[in-house]
């Protein structure tokens, strides 16, 4: 139990191993508060090799938290694409506004203060407090949880609070001063060694001198987690509607999933062709040629769809009006088809069928 583990001996070894293995990442050049947070941010069930790209191209096109609390929506979310789950993103620009308001769009420097800001967790709140400001207060997320039940040989359930709440409370007992070095270490011993699928390196490890997982070899039942309810499967149908070079996009509800984004039109259930083009003629569009598009598939935290998709050639859009209820033209934007990927923000789960969106179209033989 951590509770009972000498956890002081682990700091140094930790340290010494960080400082030797410690990877060369972009947000580790020098100890700037607000490129910690947007990496943070960033890694949150992210890749490191996957976040340099996103980080680099934001922190280029918002070098500040200034910058980041006047950008428009549209341009934010853009420049998010990719990493999924973008309220994260709206919460920054919650909090670097309220920054800008009370703290003159500079970092507050204390746990307390970061803490408190719209968005920002206890972990992200340590991570920044920790490593860009030196205060002695611990940065625990499922990385850290998964490390140090291995080590202690701990089997309590890291989902949930009261652990979570046990393991921060020991690790500020034994915080160096060198805290935020020794926050990273752990990140990193979680990211590089003591890995979350598959077996940990443990000849690596600067633990294992004492790790009890490895002295009993129970790490493969280690961590804890309770098993997560099964995810509720829903059909759709994607349509890539197409009137020459322009394409029909909709707008998310501002509530709800992927609230307030950019997608292409869908529909609930799987549909057969001759349902989409009478859709397609009840919205007041004109059908030209219709193309089946790969089957795909996206999970989100408690939602799979399962999709199917279309590409449709209409007439004119501009020449009809919506006729039924439904999302078309009405409620869509005509967008040219080389502003898709440059201007809009589509989320990943349309990812399949957004790659399809400048496919030159096959001939136009059959007139509906």
């Amino acid at each position: 139990m951590i509770d009972t583990f000498d956890l002081n001996i682990l700091v140094e070894p930790a340290l010494k191993w960080f400082y030797e293995n410690k990877r060369d990442l972009p947000w580790r050049q020098g100890r700037n508060p607000y490129g910690i947070w947007v990496s943070e941010i960033m890694l949150q069930q992210t890749r490191v090799e996957a976040v340099i790209p996103y980080y680099q191209r934001f922190m280029e096109a918002l070098p500040d938290i200034e910058a980041l609390a006047k950008c428009p929506e549209d341009r934010l979310l853009k420049l998010w694409e990719g990493l999924g789950y973008y309220n994260r993103v709206r919460n920054m620009q919650k909090a670097a506004r309220v920054i800008v308001e009370e703290y003159g769009g500079e970092m507050p420097g204390t746990y307390q203060r970061i803490v408190s800001l719209p968005g920002i967790g206890p972990y992200t709140a340590g991570a920044i407090a920790s490593i860009a400001f030196g205060e002695k207060v611990p940065a625990v997320d499922g990385n850290v949880l998964r490390i140090l039940s291995r080590v202690a040989e701990d089997d309590r359930d890291i989902l949930k609070e009261s652990t979570k709440k046990s393991v921060t409370a020991a690790l500020q007992r034994i915080m160096p001063e060198a805290a935020g070095d020794f926050n990273q270490a752990l990140m990193e011993i979680g990211a590089l060694v003591c890995i979350p699928n598959g077996e940990p390196k443990c000849q690596q490890c600067p633990w294992q001198f004492c790790c009890e997982a490895y002295a009993h070899q129970s790490y493969d039942r280690l961590p804890v987690k309770t098993k997560a309810k099964a995810r509720r499967i829903e059909e759709r149908t994607v349509l890539l509607i197409r009137d020459g070079q322009r394409i029909l996009l909709g707008k998310r509800p501002a509530k709800g999933l992927l609230a307030g984004l950019y997608e292409l039109p869908n529909l609930t259930g799987h549909r057969k062709e001759e349902e989409i083009l009478e859709f397609a003629k009840a919205q007041g569009l004109m059908p030209l040629h219709i193309e089946k598009l790969p089957e795909a598939k996206h999970i989100f935290s408690h939602i799979e769809w399962h999709m199917i998709g279309y590409m449709v050639q209409v007439a004119d859009v501009d020449s009809y009006h919506a006729t039924a209820e439904g999302c078309l033209p009405s409620d869509c934007l005509l967008v040219d088809l080389d502003q898709v990927q440059r201007e809009y923000a589509i989320p990943t789960a349309f990812e399949k069928y957004v790659e399809f969106v400048s496919l030159k179209l096959g001939p136009e033989k059959n007139t509906f």
